[in-house]
């Protein structure tokens, strides 16, 4: 996170967390949007829903693909979590690049302080490795090597609102894949 001056207001802090959908299967006739999760995925998603609660990594609202992999996803994640979460679904987040996604994140609103975007590789990769500009060292390479399905980064940033989110302002706290939870 960049350092703080005396004489500035500190500016609110935002969370993002980059939530990749779990292992899919690969059903004979069944079109890619359409995919549903795989016996991994139904394993993976409420672990990292367990870590997510145990972190208290609870986001204000879930902005989720429309692709049957992510809400499947998502819903077994949400279970594990406390409260009531705002979860919209967002046709966009299919296939989007990382410009998309920044788009998407930049429309956000304000009084969601901590922000999950439920979606797809490549573009999640992409959009997190655009976005964090420092962080743990161990995290961020693991990311740029491989960013598995299930994986889950979260991303600190000094900002006001979601609009002023630029790349490389963002601080990596955790990266997390569902192999390094067992």
């Amino acid at each position: 996170m960049p350092e703080h001056r005396a004489n500035e207001p500190f500016p609110r802090q935002r969370r993002l967390l980059l939530l990749r959908h779990a292992k899919s299967a690969w059903p004979e006739g069944v079109e890619d949007h359409e995919r549903p999760l795989a016996e991994r995925g139904l394993k993976a998603a409420p672990a990292m829903g367990n870590h997510m609660a145990r972190e208290h990594l609870v986001p204000d609202l879930a902005l989720v693909s429309d692709a049957t992999r992510t809400q499947e996803t998502w819903e077994l994640v949400r279970k594990r979590l406390p409260g009531e979460i705002e979860t919209r679904i967002i046709p966009e987040l299919y296939d989007a690049s990382a410009a998309d996604m920044l788009q998407v994140l930049r429309r956000a609103e304000a009084i969601a302080d901590t922000l999950v975007i439920v979606g797809h590789n490549p573009g999640l990769q992409e959009v997190a490795l655009l976005l964090v500009g420092d962080g743990k060292a161990s995290a961020r390479a693991a990311m740029v090597e491989k960013y598995p399905t299930g994986a889950l980064a979260v991303i600190d940033f000094p900002a006001f609102d979601w609009k002023d989110i630029e790349p490389g302002s963002g601080y990596l706290a955790q990266f997390v894949t569902p192999r390094s939870l067992k």
